[in-house]
């Protein structure tokens, strides 16, 4: 069983590019929305035994426990450096995986997130990782097994950066797209491409509604 990590911003700096389209309080509010759908979706995933939220914020941290996570709360040192000192927070041991998955993908189902978990049980023993890309570019989702398989390199162009950093590191890298994990919701056109597809994320669906949607969403 694994542990799966989400980091998350402060509510006060979080999904800046969408800002056009939404006000910051309604920015705050669909960042908690989101969370939600992806705790839920991670703890109804049979792979995953523990969900944890890295975050720098208090709200953040308190909404995560409210909903049954664990909060690895404490100032931001960075994404990647976050990440990295996740397993450590979590005392997992040296050869323990690890999951994290992007807090912006509330559409993420827990039938495509265990498919991570059986794609890393038909690679070959001995370090592993599966990357689940998003469509512009960047990583939705990592297993890492063990954890310190290789580093993160979460960012802009992540998917690149990680298959680089597992061919440094010698590990096998395998990437499975996913689409409920491929929209990352970073840009009025990625709500809208969200609400055009299934019926996932209930609680970040709910509160678009109660918003009126956005330009162009209907």
């Amino acid at each position: 069983m694994t542990a799966a990590v989400i980091p998350v911003k402060s509510l006060a700096a979080g999904k800046s590019r969408l800002l056009p389209e939404l006000g910051r309080e309604d920015l705050e509010a669909l960042s908690l929305a989101m969370l939600e759908d992806l705790i839920r979706a991670l703890m109804a995933t049979p792979g995953v035994s523990r969900v944890a939220v890295a975050t720098p914020d208090d709200r953040v941290a308190e909404h995560a426990r409210g909903l049954g996570a664990e909060a690895l709360h404490g100032p931001d040192p960075g994404l990647n450096a976050a990440l990295d000192a996740a397993p450590g927070k979590l005392a997992l041991a040296a050869d323990a995986p690890l999951l994290v998955v992007l807090g912006d993908v509330p559409g993420a189902r827990p039938g495509e997130l265990q498919q991570l978990f059986d794609a890393a049980e038909t690679m070959a023993p001995g370090p592993a990782a599966v990357l689940a890309p998003s469509r512009d570019g960047g990583t939705s989702a990592l297993l890492r097994s063990p954890h310190g398989a290789l580093p993160s390199r979460f960012g802009p162009q992540s998917a690149a950066r990680h298959r680089e950093a597992a061919k440094h590191a010698g590990t096998p890298l395998r990437e499975i797209e996913l689409p409920s994990l491929a929209i990352d919701l970073d840009r009025g056109e990625d709500i809208r491409a969200f609400l055009s597809q299934g019926d996932d994320g209930r609680q970040t669906r709910a509160l678009l509604a109660k918003l009126g949607g956005l330009p162009g969403s209907t």
